[in-house]
Protein backbone atom coordinates (compact mmCIF):
# COMPACT_ATOMS: atom_id res chain seq x y z
CA UNK A 1 0.00 0.00 0.00
CA UNK A 2 1.45 3.31 -1.00
CA UNK A 3 1.89 5.68 1.86
CA UNK A 4 0.13 9.36 3.00
CA UNK A 5 3.50 10.72 2.01
CA UNK A 6 3.71 9.41 -0.80
CA UNK A 7 0.82 9.54 -2.56
CA UNK A 8 0.63 13.26 -1.86
CA UNK A 9 3.60 13.45 -3.84
CA UNK A 10 2.42 11.44 -6.74
CA UNK A 11 -0.87 13.58 -6.41
CA UNK A 12 0.93 16.87 -7.54
CA UNK A 13 3.14 15.40 -10.14
CA UNK A 14 2.09 16.96 -13.78
CA UNK A 15 -0.69 15.36 -15.62
CA UNK A 16 0.13 13.32 -18.95
CA UNK A 17 -1.61 15.23 -21.99
CA UNK A 18 -4.78 13.97 -21.95
CA UNK A 19 -5.08 14.13 -25.65
CA UNK A 20 -2.20 12.59 -27.60
CA UNK A 21 -1.97 11.90 -31.68
CA UNK A 22 -2.13 8.78 -32.91
CA UNK A 23 -1.88 7.72 -36.61
CA UNK A 24 -2.80 4.40 -38.35
CA UNK A 25 -0.99 4.78 -41.45
CA UNK A 26 1.83 6.96 -43.17
CA UNK A 27 -0.65 8.25 -44.97
CA UNK A 28 -2.53 9.14 -41.94
CA UNK A 29 0.50 10.87 -40.71
CA UNK A 30 1.03 12.69 -43.65
CA UNK A 31 -2.23 14.44 -43.90
CA UNK A 32 -1.81 16.08 -40.50
CA UNK A 33 1.74 17.39 -41.43
CA UNK A 34 -0.24 19.18 -44.59
CA UNK A 35 -2.64 20.22 -41.85
CA UNK A 36 -0.03 22.04 -40.14
CA UNK A 37 2.66 23.15 -42.75
CA UNK A 38 1.53 26.68 -43.82
CA UNK A 39 4.24 28.65 -44.08
CA UNK A 40 3.66 32.00 -42.36
CA UNK A 41 4.00 35.06 -44.32
CA UNK A 42 7.31 36.79 -46.25
CA UNK A 43 8.60 33.25 -46.07
CA UNK A 44 9.51 30.79 -49.18
CA UNK A 45 11.23 27.76 -49.26
CA UNK A 46 12.41 25.10 -51.96
CA UNK A 47 15.20 21.81 -52.14
CA UNK A 48 17.14 20.39 -54.74
CA UNK A 49 18.72 17.16 -54.94
CA UNK A 50 20.97 15.78 -56.63
CA UNK A 51 23.93 13.16 -57.01
CA UNK A 52 27.49 13.10 -56.30
CA UNK A 53 30.40 10.99 -55.31
CA UNK A 54 31.93 11.70 -51.98
CA UNK A 55 36.07 12.42 -51.92
CA UNK A 56 36.89 10.30 -48.76
CA UNK A 57 34.99 7.39 -50.38
CA UNK A 58 34.81 5.92 -53.97
CA UNK A 59 30.79 5.98 -53.37
CA UNK A 60 27.87 7.34 -55.10
CA UNK A 61 25.58 9.03 -53.06
CA UNK A 62 23.06 11.50 -52.77
CA UNK A 63 22.52 15.37 -51.31
CA UNK A 64 19.63 17.48 -50.45
CA UNK A 65 19.40 21.25 -50.44
CA UNK A 66 16.98 23.14 -48.57
CA UNK A 67 16.63 26.83 -48.61
CA UNK A 68 14.30 28.79 -46.14
CA UNK A 69 14.19 32.18 -47.70
CA UNK A 70 12.81 35.66 -46.25
CA UNK A 71 11.45 38.03 -48.74
CA UNK A 72 13.51 40.75 -46.93
CA UNK A 73 16.42 40.17 -44.35
CA UNK A 74 14.87 40.74 -40.94
CA UNK A 75 16.51 41.88 -37.98
CA UNK A 76 14.85 39.66 -35.71
CA UNK A 77 16.27 36.13 -35.66
CA UNK A 78 18.03 34.54 -33.03
CA UNK A 79 20.13 31.13 -32.83
CA UNK A 80 21.72 28.73 -30.47
CA UNK A 81 24.49 26.49 -31.61
CA UNK A 82 25.85 23.09 -30.06
CA UNK A 83 28.52 23.22 -27.12
CA UNK A 84 30.16 20.47 -28.80
CA UNK A 85 34.15 21.82 -28.72
CA UNK A 86 34.73 20.57 -32.01
CA UNK A 87 31.51 22.63 -34.00
CA UNK A 88 31.20 22.36 -37.65
CA UNK A 89 32.12 25.05 -40.38
CA UNK A 90 28.26 26.17 -40.67
CA UNK A 91 28.33 26.85 -36.92
CA UNK A 92 31.46 28.95 -36.40
CA UNK A 93 29.85 31.10 -39.44
CA UNK A 94 26.80 30.83 -37.63
CA UNK A 95 27.92 32.40 -34.01
CA UNK A 96 29.66 35.20 -36.34
CA UNK A 97 26.28 35.59 -38.08
CA UNK A 98 24.16 36.36 -34.71
CA UNK A 99 26.16 40.19 -35.12
CA UNK A 100 24.59 40.77 -38.41
CA UNK A 101 22.09 43.59 -39.20
CA UNK A 102 19.76 40.56 -40.29
CA UNK A 103 18.89 37.15 -41.48
CA UNK A 104 17.45 36.58 -44.73
CA UNK A 105 18.16 32.90 -45.60
CA UNK A 106 18.66 29.72 -43.98
CA UNK A 107 20.35 27.37 -46.50
CA UNK A 108 20.93 23.43 -45.44
CA UNK A 109 22.51 20.24 -46.62
CA UNK A 110 22.48 17.09 -45.63
CA UNK A 111 24.35 14.02 -45.78
CA UNK A 112 27.74 15.53 -44.85
CA UNK A 113 28.29 17.88 -41.72
CA UNK A 114 31.30 20.04 -42.68
CA UNK A 115 33.40 19.45 -39.89
CA UNK A 116 37.18 19.74 -39.49
CA UNK A 117 37.20 19.27 -42.96
CA UNK A 118 39.71 21.05 -45.15
CA UNK A 119 38.28 24.17 -46.24
CA UNK A 120 35.52 24.07 -44.71
CA UNK A 121 34.51 27.63 -43.89
CA UNK A 122 35.67 28.73 -47.18
CA UNK A 123 33.47 26.43 -48.74
CA UNK A 124 30.33 27.59 -46.57
CA UNK A 125 31.38 30.86 -47.01
CA UNK A 126 31.28 30.60 -50.79
CA UNK A 127 28.13 28.70 -50.89
CA UNK A 128 27.03 32.03 -48.58
CA UNK A 129 27.91 34.28 -51.21
CA UNK A 130 26.61 32.37 -54.39
CA UNK A 131 23.15 32.32 -52.41
CA UNK A 132 23.03 35.64 -51.64
CA UNK A 133 23.98 36.47 -55.18
CA UNK A 134 21.20 35.25 -56.52
CA UNK A 135 18.84 36.68 -53.94
CA UNK A 136 20.07 39.89 -53.95
CA UNK A 137 20.79 39.99 -50.15
CA UNK A 138 24.42 40.24 -48.25
CA UNK A 139 26.75 37.47 -47.87
CA UNK A 140 26.15 38.31 -44.32
CA UNK A 141 22.67 37.70 -44.09
CA UNK A 142 22.78 33.51 -45.43
CA UNK A 143 22.64 31.23 -42.55
CA UNK A 144 24.63 28.28 -43.58
CA UNK A 145 23.39 24.50 -42.10
CA UNK A 146 25.09 20.95 -42.37
CA UNK A 147 24.26 17.50 -41.66
CA UNK A 148 25.31 14.19 -42.04
CA UNK A 149 28.79 12.18 -41.91
CA UNK A 150 31.72 13.59 -39.81
CA UNK A 151 35.18 14.62 -41.37
CA UNK A 152 33.80 14.53 -45.14
CA UNK A 153 34.27 17.56 -47.51
CA UNK A 154 31.34 19.02 -49.20
CA UNK A 155 31.11 18.72 -52.90
CA UNK A 156 31.54 22.75 -53.87
CA UNK A 157 31.15 22.53 -57.11
CA UNK A 158 28.14 20.31 -57.52
CA UNK A 159 26.16 22.59 -54.58
CA UNK A 160 26.96 25.48 -56.62
CA UNK A 161 26.14 24.47 -60.08
CA UNK A 162 22.47 23.15 -58.36
CA UNK A 163 21.71 26.48 -56.70
CA UNK A 164 20.13 27.79 -59.57
CA UNK A 165 17.74 24.73 -59.78
CA UNK A 166 17.04 25.40 -55.64
CA UNK A 167 16.30 29.23 -56.15
CA UNK A 168 14.00 28.07 -58.88
CA UNK A 169 12.20 26.17 -56.51
CA UNK A 170 11.47 28.55 -53.94
CA UNK A 171 7.81 29.09 -53.04
CA UNK A 172 4.93 30.18 -50.49
CA UNK A 173 2.55 27.91 -49.14
CA UNK A 174 4.04 24.64 -47.39
CA UNK A 175 6.97 23.84 -44.86
CA UNK A 176 7.09 20.55 -45.79
CA UNK A 177 9.60 19.91 -48.53
CA UNK A 178 12.07 21.88 -45.94
CA UNK A 179 10.67 19.62 -43.83
CA UNK A 180 11.66 16.50 -45.75
CA UNK A 181 14.99 18.32 -46.90
CA UNK A 182 16.53 18.51 -44.02
CA UNK A 183 16.37 15.18 -43.06
CA UNK A 184 18.98 11.69 -42.98
CA UNK A 185 18.76 9.07 -41.20
CA UNK A 186 14.96 10.35 -39.57
CA UNK A 187 12.08 7.82 -40.87
CA UNK A 188 10.02 10.63 -41.23
CA UNK A 189 9.47 14.72 -41.21
CA UNK A 190 8.37 16.49 -38.02
CA UNK A 191 6.32 20.24 -38.11
CA UNK A 192 4.51 21.74 -35.46
CA UNK A 193 2.53 25.26 -35.32
CA UNK A 194 0.79 27.43 -33.48
CA UNK A 195 -1.83 30.06 -34.72
CA UNK A 196 -2.15 33.53 -32.50
CA UNK A 197 -4.07 36.35 -33.38
CA UNK A 198 -3.29 36.74 -37.80
CA UNK A 199 0.08 35.13 -37.82
CA UNK A 200 0.75 31.64 -36.90
CA UNK A 201 4.29 29.73 -35.45
CA UNK A 202 5.79 27.09 -37.68
CA UNK A 203 8.62 24.98 -36.73
CA UNK A 204 10.56 22.26 -38.55
CA UNK A 205 12.94 19.47 -37.11
CA UNK A 206 15.69 17.24 -38.01
CA UNK A 207 17.34 14.34 -35.50
CA UNK A 208 17.73 10.76 -35.16
CA UNK A 209 21.24 10.17 -33.74
CA UNK A 210 23.65 11.70 -31.71
CA UNK A 211 21.24 13.51 -29.42
CA UNK A 212 21.39 15.08 -26.64
CA UNK A 213 21.49 18.64 -27.28
CA UNK A 214 24.20 20.68 -25.06
CA UNK A 215 22.99 23.93 -26.01
CA UNK A 216 20.85 15.47 -32.39
CA UNK A 217 22.47 15.60 -34.72
CA UNK A 218 19.96 18.15 -34.68
CA UNK A 219 18.45 21.19 -36.78
CA UNK A 220 15.39 23.11 -35.97
CA UNK A 221 14.39 25.99 -37.82
CA UNK A 222 11.01 27.65 -36.28
CA UNK A 223 9.77 30.74 -38.71
CA UNK A 224 6.89 33.30 -37.66
CA UNK A 225 5.34 36.19 -39.30
CA UNK A 226 4.44 37.94 -35.72
CA UNK A 227 6.72 40.95 -35.14
CA UNK A 228 8.60 41.20 -32.17
CA UNK A 229 12.03 42.78 -31.60
CA UNK A 230 15.19 41.06 -31.81
CA UNK A 231 16.06 41.56 -27.49
CA UNK A 232 12.80 39.42 -26.87
CA UNK A 233 13.11 37.16 -29.66
CA UNK A 234 16.60 35.86 -28.07
CA UNK A 235 15.33 35.51 -24.57
CA UNK A 236 12.35 33.43 -25.34
CA UNK A 237 14.17 31.11 -27.88
CA UNK A 238 17.00 30.53 -24.94
CA UNK A 239 14.02 29.96 -22.22
CA UNK A 240 12.07 28.05 -24.30
CA UNK A 241 15.55 25.58 -26.03
CA UNK A 242 16.36 25.46 -22.23
CA UNK A 243 13.12 23.86 -21.09
CA UNK A 244 12.90 21.42 -24.39
CA UNK A 245 15.87 20.61 -26.21
CA UNK A 246 18.38 20.80 -23.57
CA UNK A 247 15.90 17.79 -21.64
CA UNK A 248 16.35 15.44 -23.69
CA UNK A 249 18.83 12.53 -25.05
CA UNK A 250 18.63 9.65 -27.32
CA UNK A 251 22.58 8.50 -26.70
CA UNK A 252 24.28 10.71 -24.45
CA UNK A 253 26.45 12.21 -27.57
CA UNK A 254 26.25 15.78 -28.56
CA UNK A 255 26.31 16.75 -32.23
CA UNK A 256 29.01 18.69 -33.81
CA UNK A 257 26.47 20.72 -35.79
CA UNK A 258 23.43 21.20 -33.36
CA UNK A 259 21.13 24.35 -34.26
CA UNK A 260 18.48 26.04 -33.31
CA UNK A 261 17.24 29.72 -34.88
CA UNK A 262 14.12 31.51 -34.56
CA UNK A 263 13.45 34.12 -36.96
CA UNK A 264 10.61 36.79 -37.66
CA UNK A 265 9.07 38.04 -41.05
CA UNK A 266 7.81 40.48 -38.90
CA UNK A 267 4.85 40.96 -41.55
CA UNK A 268 1.90 39.76 -39.22
CA UNK A 269 1.28 42.34 -35.77
CA UNK A 270 2.96 41.56 -33.04
CA UNK A 271 0.66 39.92 -30.19
CA UNK A 272 1.12 39.75 -26.09
CA UNK A 273 4.72 38.78 -25.34
CA UNK A 274 3.35 35.76 -22.59
CA UNK A 275 1.47 34.29 -25.71
CA UNK A 276 3.94 34.27 -28.19
CA UNK A 277 6.68 32.23 -25.50
CA UNK A 278 4.03 29.86 -24.71
CA UNK A 279 3.01 29.05 -28.17
CA UNK A 280 7.26 28.50 -28.62
CA UNK A 281 7.52 26.78 -25.15
CA UNK A 282 5.07 24.33 -26.77
CA UNK A 283 6.61 23.80 -29.91
CA UNK A 284 9.99 23.52 -29.02
CA UNK A 285 8.46 20.83 -26.39
CA UNK A 286 6.78 18.78 -29.00
CA UNK A 287 9.77 18.91 -31.85
CA UNK A 288 12.00 17.71 -28.79
CA UNK A 289 9.56 14.93 -28.16
CA UNK A 290 9.58 14.33 -32.09
CA UNK A 291 12.87 14.35 -32.49
CA UNK A 292 13.13 11.23 -29.20
CA UNK A 293 10.25 9.62 -30.96
CA UNK A 294 12.12 9.67 -34.02
CA UNK A 295 15.80 8.70 -32.66
CA UNK A 296 17.51 5.55 -34.68
CA UNK A 297 15.90 2.78 -33.79
CA UNK A 298 13.66 3.87 -31.24
CA UNK A 299 11.00 1.36 -30.14
CA UNK A 300 9.74 3.31 -26.52
CA UNK A 301 10.29 7.20 -25.69
CA UNK A 302 11.10 7.36 -22.08
CA UNK A 303 9.78 10.51 -19.76
CA UNK A 304 11.48 10.45 -16.35
CA UNK A 305 10.26 12.78 -13.75
CA UNK A 306 12.84 14.05 -10.86
CA UNK A 307 10.66 16.12 -8.53
CA UNK A 308 11.42 17.08 -4.64
CA UNK A 309 15.17 17.33 -5.61
CA UNK A 310 17.79 20.14 -4.01
CA UNK A 311 17.82 22.29 -6.96
CA UNK A 312 17.22 21.75 -10.84
CA UNK A 313 20.68 21.13 -12.45
CA UNK A 314 20.74 17.88 -10.08
CA UNK A 315 17.35 16.66 -11.03
CA UNK A 316 17.91 17.49 -14.61
CA UNK A 317 21.29 15.46 -14.39
CA UNK A 318 19.18 12.73 -12.77
CA UNK A 319 16.68 12.24 -15.42
CA UNK A 320 19.78 12.48 -18.00
CA UNK A 321 21.50 9.36 -16.22
CA UNK A 322 18.48 6.97 -16.63
CA UNK A 323 17.84 8.10 -19.83
CA UNK A 324 21.13 7.44 -20.77
CA UNK A 325 21.50 3.91 -18.57
CA UNK A 326 22.40 1.14 -21.25
CA UNK A 327 21.12 -1.36 -18.95
CA UNK A 328 17.47 0.40 -18.21
CA UNK A 329 17.27 1.61 -21.93
CA UNK A 330 17.70 -2.15 -23.12
CA UNK A 331 15.22 -3.61 -20.21
CA UNK A 332 12.67 -0.69 -21.66
CA UNK A 333 13.67 -1.66 -25.28
CA UNK A 334 12.27 -5.53 -24.23
CA UNK A 335 9.59 -4.46 -22.16
CA UNK A 336 11.07 -6.00 -19.19
CA UNK A 337 10.18 -4.11 -16.14
CA UNK A 338 13.88 -4.65 -14.43
CA UNK A 339 13.27 -2.25 -12.30
CA UNK A 340 16.68 -3.04 -10.14
CA UNK A 341 18.38 -0.62 -13.51
CA UNK A 342 15.97 2.45 -12.63
CA UNK A 343 17.61 2.58 -9.61
CA UNK A 344 20.97 1.98 -9.94
CA UNK A 345 21.23 4.39 -12.37
CA UNK A 346 19.87 7.54 -9.91
CA UNK A 347 22.13 5.98 -7.12
CA UNK A 348 25.06 5.72 -9.25
CA UNK A 349 25.16 9.63 -10.05
CA UNK A 350 24.36 10.70 -7.11
CA UNK A 351 27.32 8.52 -5.69
CA UNK A 352 29.25 9.64 -8.44
CA UNK A 353 28.84 13.18 -8.11
CA UNK A 354 29.27 13.20 -4.03
CA UNK A 355 25.77 13.75 -3.37
CA UNK A 356 25.26 13.26 -0.13
CA UNK A 357 21.24 12.78 0.33
CA UNK A 358 19.42 11.11 2.75
CA UNK A 359 17.48 9.03 0.11
CA UNK A 360 15.29 7.18 3.29
CA UNK A 361 12.44 9.31 2.14
CA UNK A 362 12.77 8.20 -2.00
CA UNK A 363 10.00 6.74 -3.80
CA UNK A 364 9.60 6.07 -7.44
CA UNK A 365 7.25 5.01 -10.32
CA UNK A 366 7.12 3.02 -13.37
CA UNK A 367 3.73 4.05 -15.41
CA UNK A 368 2.69 5.38 -12.20
CA UNK A 369 2.49 2.28 -10.29
CA UNK A 370 4.64 2.87 -7.05
CA UNK A 371 7.93 0.65 -7.39
CA UNK A 372 9.94 2.40 -4.51
CA UNK A 373 8.72 3.65 -1.06
CA UNK A 374 10.54 5.28 1.33
CA UNK A 375 13.75 3.83 0.05
CA UNK A 376 12.92 -0.02 -0.72
CA UNK A 377 11.25 -1.80 -3.66
CA UNK A 378 7.38 -1.87 -3.29
CA UNK A 379 6.80 -4.77 -5.71
CA UNK A 380 4.60 -7.62 -5.88
CA UNK A 381 3.27 -10.44 -8.80
CA UNK A 382 0.42 -8.47 -10.15
CA UNK A 383 2.74 -5.02 -10.82
CA UNK A 384 5.14 -7.16 -12.86
CA UNK A 385 2.31 -7.97 -15.27
CA UNK A 386 1.07 -3.90 -14.95
CA UNK A 387 4.29 -2.96 -15.62
CA UNK A 388 5.06 -4.87 -18.50
CA UNK A 389 1.37 -3.90 -19.91
CA UNK A 390 2.56 0.01 -19.61
CA UNK A 391 5.94 -0.80 -21.34
CA UNK A 392 4.08 -2.41 -24.36
CA UNK A 393 1.21 0.19 -24.59
CA UNK A 394 4.38 2.57 -25.14
CA UNK A 395 6.21 0.56 -28.07
CA UNK A 396 5.74 1.86 -31.05
CA UNK A 397 6.41 -1.27 -33.46
CA UNK A 398 7.67 -4.60 -32.36
CA UNK A 399 11.30 -5.45 -32.91
CA UNK A 400 11.60 -8.25 -35.20
CA UNK A 401 14.88 -8.98 -37.95
CA UNK A 402 14.58 -9.26 -41.67
CA UNK A 403 14.89 -12.38 -43.81
CA UNK A 404 18.94 -11.54 -44.00
CA UNK A 405 19.03 -10.96 -40.10
CA UNK A 406 18.93 -7.28 -40.07
CA UNK A 407 16.96 -5.33 -37.77
CA UNK A 408 15.01 -2.57 -39.38
CA UNK A 409 11.57 -0.41 -37.96
CA UNK A 410 9.01 -1.69 -39.68
CA UNK A 411 7.25 1.74 -39.80
CA UNK A 412 7.91 5.23 -41.31
CA UNK A 413 5.48 7.34 -39.42
CA UNK A 414 4.93 7.67 -35.29
CA UNK A 415 2.16 5.47 -34.58
CA UNK A 416 1.24 7.08 -31.28
CA UNK A 417 2.59 9.59 -28.27
CA UNK A 418 2.49 7.23 -25.33
CA UNK A 419 6.10 7.28 -23.27
CA UNK A 420 7.16 4.96 -20.73
CA UNK A 421 6.73 7.44 -17.66
CA UNK A 422 9.51 7.45 -14.67
CA UNK A 423 8.81 9.02 -11.25
CA UNK A 424 11.60 9.57 -9.11
CA UNK A 425 10.66 11.84 -5.69
CA UNK A 426 14.03 12.48 -4.02
CA UNK A 427 12.15 14.18 -1.06
CA UNK A 428 15.18 16.22 -0.39
CA UNK A 429 14.49 19.78 -1.51
CA UNK A 430 11.38 21.59 -3.98
CA UNK A 431 12.82 21.58 -7.25
CA UNK A 432 12.12 19.18 -9.96
CA UNK A 433 13.03 18.70 -13.44
CA UNK A 434 11.90 16.35 -16.71
CA UNK A 435 13.98 14.78 -19.39
CA UNK A 436 12.85 12.86 -22.56
CA UNK A 437 15.03 9.60 -23.70
CA UNK A 438 14.61 6.64 -25.20
CA UNK A 439 15.40 2.96 -25.23
CA UNK A 440 18.56 1.21 -26.59
CA UNK A 441 17.74 -1.30 -29.49
CA UNK A 442 19.20 -3.73 -31.86
CA UNK A 443 17.82 -1.21 -34.82
CA UNK A 444 19.68 1.26 -33.15
CA UNK A 445 23.03 -0.87 -33.22
CA UNK A 446 22.02 -1.75 -37.09
CA UNK A 447 21.96 1.55 -37.85
CA UNK A 448 24.96 2.91 -36.19
CA UNK A 449 27.34 -0.21 -37.51
CA UNK A 450 26.28 0.75 -41.26
CA UNK A 451 25.80 4.77 -40.92
CA UNK A 452 28.37 5.60 -43.96
CA UNK A 453 27.09 2.49 -45.99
Amino acid sequence: MVTADAASFFAILPAVASTQLSFDSRTAHRIWLAEQAALPRGFRVGTTRFDFVPFEVSKPAKMTLTLIALERPSPDFGALFTKNAFPGAPIKIGRQRLESAGLGAILVNNKISNVCAPGGVETSERLCREIAGLLGMPETAILPSSTGVIGWRLPEKAMVAALPQLIRQLAPGSVLPAAEGIVTTDLYPKIRRADLGSGSIVGIAKGAGMIEPNLATMLVYILTDIALPRQALREMLARAVDRSFNRMSIDSDTSTSDTVVLVSSGAAPAVDLGDFEQALNQICADLAEDVVRNGEGVRHVIRVTVQRAPNEALARAIGKAVVNAPLFKCAVAGNDPNVGRLVQAVGKYLGAHGAALDLSNTCMRLGGIPIVERGEFFLEPSKEQALVEHLKAAELYASAPTSDGVFAPPVDYPRHERVVEVEVDLAAGAAQSTVLGADLTHEYVSENADYRS
